[in-house]
């Protein structure tokens, strides 16, 4: 009788250990639907969840402690634990069967765990789910030191139906909001602004730079005075207050001057020398005794046009009002090639002067 007694007894607790390791297994994989434990509280939550979401709106979790007033940014970047508390034994860790869940990590693990992830740069490098940047977005810490965005993290939790890390498979980790990310690229945002404007003020100064001082290339330094020279001509146009009509006037004045001027000239230059005049021009260029044509440095013609070299006669001399003499062919080449001056007011390529010429004969 004692012996089917125990047999009995043997028999439950083996039953209870196989009910106790199921029930473990099912929380593990996080099908609490299917769990035999604490059936009444999961139909009672089950029915204050529908009726809550019958009763309220979708929130969208961002990650953040919700208040009722509008929390500041030191409020907003205060990190917490999810889950502070550690989940209930089940039937299988209260018999000893498996080792219960490890204790919540205190304040001073959290911070070796988080000095870790520094290590990594985990909050630096983009999420290992999604593999975007974190920039504002809610990020998690876990304990085992990995990053991710919250979001991405309870998706891959709903998707894999368990509570295990995606890049080193802890399982049962715990959870912690943090705010290194959004730290982060709030500097970088700062630090590209303040480059952008720096790069303002430089690019300002470099202007201001070119429209005071002179540049060392001859081309740009051309074109900074002939851009000086412009700006002063504009601004003393604008300052003046000219009058068309007096300005019209002022010309026709200086027109008529010139006129006048120019016909004194040539009243004085245009009348024709008498002989005695040409004689009197003549003895004076004799009393120079001029051997040679200023023009081609050649000899002159000797009088009476008596032959030069081997048979050659010598070439026609002209003698101008000033009293200088030169080869006519010469002084003829070098009136064609005096462009500047309208004849009949060449100029002496000796003394400058308005001449008549007069060829003397051989």
């Amino acid at each position: 009788m004692l012996k089917n007694k125990g047999h009995s007894s043997k028999k439950e607790n083996l039953a209870v250990n196989a009910v106790a390791l199921q029930d473990h297994i099912l929380h593990d994989l996080q099908l609490r639907n299917l769990s035999v434990a604490d059936h009444s509280k999961t139909q009672v939550q089950k029915k204050e969840n529908t009726s809550l979401q019958r009763e309220t709106k979708a929130v969208i979790d961002t990650g953040l402690k919700k208040t009722t007033q509008c929390p500041k940014l030191e409020d907003s970047e205060k990190e917490y634990v999810l889950d502070p508390k550690p989940p209930p034994l089940t039937l299988a860790q209260k018999l000893g069967l498996i080792g219960p869940p490890p204790p919540p990590l205190s304040s001073d693990d959290w911070e070796k765990v988080k000095q870790r992830s520094l290590l990594q740069g985990d909050s630096v490098q983009p999420c290992p789910i999604c593999k975007e940047e974190f920039e504002l977005r809610p990020q998690v810490l876990l304990s085992c030191s990995h990053v991710f965005h919250r979001a991405c993290l309870q998706a891959f939790e709903k998707f894999t139906n368990k509570k295990t890390c995606p890049l080193c498979r802890k399982n049962q980790y715990q959870t912690r909001v943090i705010h290194d990310g959004a730290r982060l690229f709030r500097i970088k945002c700062v630090t590209r602004i303040q480059a952008y404007w720096r790069g303002y003020v430089v690019r300002k100064w470099y202007r201001n730079l070119r429209k005071t001082v002179p540049p060392t290339d001859a081309k740009l330094r051309k074109k900074f005075f002939e851009k000086k020279f412009t700006e002063i001509s504009h601004r003393i146009l604008c300052s003046y207050n000219t009058n068309i009509e007096e300005l019209f006037a002022e010309i026709d004045q200086c027109l008529a001057i010139n006129r006048s001027v120019l016909q004194q000239f040539e009243e004085k230059y245009s009348h024709e020398l008498t002989e005695e005049e040409w004689e009197k021009i003549q003895a004076q260029a004799l009393r120079r005794e001029t051997q040679e044509c200023s023009i081609c440095l050649a000899p002159l013609s000797p009088a009476g046009g008596q032959l030069v070299g081997a048979g050659q006669r010598s070439r026609e001399t002209a003698l101008l009002s000033c009293s200088h003499v030169f080869h006519h062919a010469c002084l003829l080449a070098l009136e064609e090639f005096s462009v500047g001056d309208r004849p009949p007011f060449h100029a002496c390529p000796l003394c400058r002067s308005c001449y008549q010429k007069k060829i003397l004969e051989c």
